[in-house]
């Protein structure tokens, strides 16, 4: 328990420091938000009350806690171009992250767990010479690439699969979303697995000269069952970290692949907000990507107590 107070105090003061570097930054860049509410037939003087009102006249420091104390209650402000709420605008695109990046989540781990597995087993053989092979190739080829390489297969050539969007025209059936899910999730997910795969594998080979899989083997257990019922709880211990640290790719792991393949989500929003130079929106989706940072890291430190005893034990 007090392992994970004192993570709970790092991460209110991680919190707190990405707060005063993005506050920093926004100030530091050019613009004037004022001129965001200008109209032409304002006077100079109507402006500078508009300013005081926005406590732009004020202190920087004293409009770093002002724009603090609206952020920790939900307020990160309106989009410069749309107007609208940018906590509002962030939760309508969340949904579509979550549905892309955690299916691809799970399928990449879950791949990984068979592959990573018996790769770990087989080292040098027939299977872990392809695995390795496939596992350098998705992790060198960039997304964008094999995303377009996929769109001109599929959808230009083939005419097999929709190339863009999340739904049809006309057509928000579930079938119509997993035809447009297909080629952007098989993008995340051959990246995701092959990195996991590499980990896992790693910590199978590990496990795999221990004593306790040749005591286990002495006995007559099975392969499979060694593996799946002794090592694969041990070799999991790295893969917290990877899975942890893969939280905040639901919104920067998906920037790219929702830019191809037109993905209404978190990611083509922040492309879209950095284009246009709309701050608020930038500094919201900055905020939010390194909450799911720091909430990620804390998963993996608990993760990792449940899973050896020995950390949980020293924690208490």
């Amino acid at each position: 328990m007090k392992k994970i107070a004192n993570r709970l105090l790092q991460c209110v003061l991680t919190m707190f420091i990405v707060s005063v570097l993005c506050f920093t930054l926004s100030k530091a860049a050019p613009g004037d938000p004022v001129l965001t509410y200008v109209e032409p037939n304002m006077s100079e003087e109507y402006i500078e009350n508009l300013r005081e009102s926005l406590g732009l006249t004020k202190p920087l420091y004293e409009q770093y806690f002002l724009w603090l104390g609206r952020v920790l209650h939900g307020n990160f402000g309106n989009s410069l171009m749309s107007k609208r709420p940018v906590l509002t605008q962030i939760l309508e695109r969340l949904p579509a992250t979550i549905i892309l990046m955690g299916t691809s989540m799970v399928l990449g781990f879950l791949i990984a767990v068979f592959l990573g597995l018996y790769s770990g087993k087989n080292k040098n053989g027939i299977l872990d010479k392809i695995t390795s092979f496939m596992c350098y190739v998705g992790i060198s080829i960039p997304t964008f690439w094999f995303g377009i390489m996929l769109i001109y297969l599929l959808s230009v050539h083939l005419h097999l699969l929709p190339s863009i969007g999340m739904h049809s025209e006309g057509d928000r059936s579930f079938g119509d979303l997993v035809l447009h899910m297909i080629m952007p999730c098989a993008v995340l997910t051959f990246a995701n697995a092959s990195q996991y795969i590499r980990y896992l594998r790693s910590s199978t080979i590990t496990e795999m000269s221990s004593d306790y899989v040749m005591v286990q083997t002495a006995y007559g257990m099975k392969d499979s069952d060694i593996l799946l019922r002794h090592v694969l709880k041990n070799a999991m211990l790295p893969m917290i970290t990877v899975l942890g640290m893969s939280l905040q790719s639901l919104v920067s792991g998906a920037i790219i692949t929702e830019q191809v393949f037109a993905w209404p989500g978190i990611g083509q929003l922040a492309v879209t907000a950095v284009m246009q130079f709309d701050y608020p929106l930038i500094m919201g989706i900055t905020m939010f990507t390194a909450l799911l940072v720091v909430l990620g890291n804390l998963l993996a430190d608990v993760l990792y107590a449940v899973f050896d005893p020995r950390i949980r034990k020293g924690s208490c």
